[in-house]
């Protein structure tokens, strides 16, 4: 089966919470909830989706996943480059903040994963490929200095 775009920000979304309703995904992609409960029917059948999974944890999930902090800069700085590109991050749910900079770089995001791998992923498939972006630059943060506490 051929992913297109809607299917792999359907897989996103399902990937973070699968117990969102067709209805809201369908409104984070731009389908609509029967045209979103088909193409996830379609996944499953075709083995795209094997299983969905239950995390159990409690407060200390949050200690569990990885902050990326990534500086992007593009190819040019005109109001269009600059809308497409944040309407473009706006798709990706592991962007939990993204800022407009003045300096060296034009986008500091904080990119939010469950590791490593998950990161790669989301640098190959989503950052590389937004509008206009020239140079990426990564760096894993290794705890939150001012949530960090002495055991």
């Amino acid at each position: 089966m051929g992913l297109d775009g809607k299917d792999r920000a359907i897989l996103r979304l399902l990937q973070l919470n699968a117990r969102l309703s067709h209805a809201e995904i369908g409104e984070k992609v731009g389908l609509s909830p029967s045209a979103c409960h088909r193409r996830i029917k379609l996944m499953e059948a075709e083995g795209v989706i094997r299983a969905y999974t239950i995390v159990t944890g409690g407060a200390g999930d949050e200690d569990s996943k990885v902050n990326v902090l990534v500086q992007v800069t593009l190819e040019r700085q005109t109001e269009d480059y600059l809308s497409r590109f944040e309407r473009a991050v706006r798709q990706c749910p592991e962007v939990r903040e993204c800022f407009l900079m003045a300096g060296s770089v034009d986008y500091w995001l904080r990119v939010e994963v469950v590791n490593a791998a998950a990161y790669e992923r989301v640098h190959g498939e989503i950052l590389s490929r937004l509008p206009g972006v020239t140079r990426i630059n990564s760096s894993f943060a290794m705890r939150d200095a001012l949530r960090w506490k002495k055991g």
